[in-house]
């Protein structure tokens, strides 16, 4: 990994995904978490304050010591008790049926093995769990698709391999989720930001 990726990458994506818009996406994709919460892609901590009342334990897997660093100030001030536990969503070190629910926000766009984390996080649920997710991804529009398909290499090269050109949906059925709730469309923005801009929000059961 060198020095752009490993120090300067987790700046930006903090600040680009932290930004007001997202809240209510966020909150979106904290409804229904409750008990142990195993959170893949834990980031600078955008999500605390938004667990809802019924979480009881974070359990962060965040594989950028940086993005760790910047979510120091927002765990010391959370009210539920926030432990990094792995690097990879790919390979947790968690036992089978071993946590309530799961969240994973901005992460799937990233995770060189997303259908390994995917099929992990099946894992580690206990049965009837469910995930919140909010990502960005493909867009249903084709013009916009193909301006998503044509930046994904750029994208990938600069912002530590985050793709344009997932389809959220499709990758979680393909690793047996069921989406319970969906919530998809563009961010408020011009039109030339619409590749980074569809976003997908809502809840998936294992």
């Amino acid at each position: 990994m060198g020095l752009w990726e490993a120090r300067v990458v987790p700046h930006i994506v903090d600040r680009a995904c932290g930004i007001p818009q997202l809240e209510p996406l966020r909150e979106k994709a904290c409804d229904g978490l409750h008990g142990k919460v195993v959170e893949v892609g834990f980031g600078s901590g955008s999500n605390i304050g938004l667990y809802p009342a019924e979480v009881t334990e974070i359990i962060a897997v965040e594989p950028s010591d940086v993005a760790w660093e910047l979510s120091a100030t927002r765990r010391a001030g959370s009210s539920v008790p926030v432990s990094r536990v792995g690097l990879d969503g790919a390979d947790l070190p968690l036992a089978d049926a071993s946590v309530d629910t799961g969240l994973v926000t901005f992460s799937l766009c990233t995770i060189p093995d997303v259908a390994g984390a995917l099929t992990e996080l099946r894992r580690v649920l206990r049965p009837g769990g469910t995930i919140g997710f909010l990502e960005h991804g493909l867009s249903p529009d084709p013009t916009v698709a193909r301006w998503q398909h044509r930046l994904d290499g750029l994208q990938q090269r600069l912002f530590g391999g985050c793709h344009l050109t997932r389809d959220i949906p499709e990758l979680l059925a393909d690793q047996g989720f069921q989406v319970e709730l969906l919530q998809q469309d563009y961010l408020p923005g011009p039109a030339p930001s619409k590749p980074w801009g569809y976003v997908s929000a809502g809840r998936a059961s294992a």
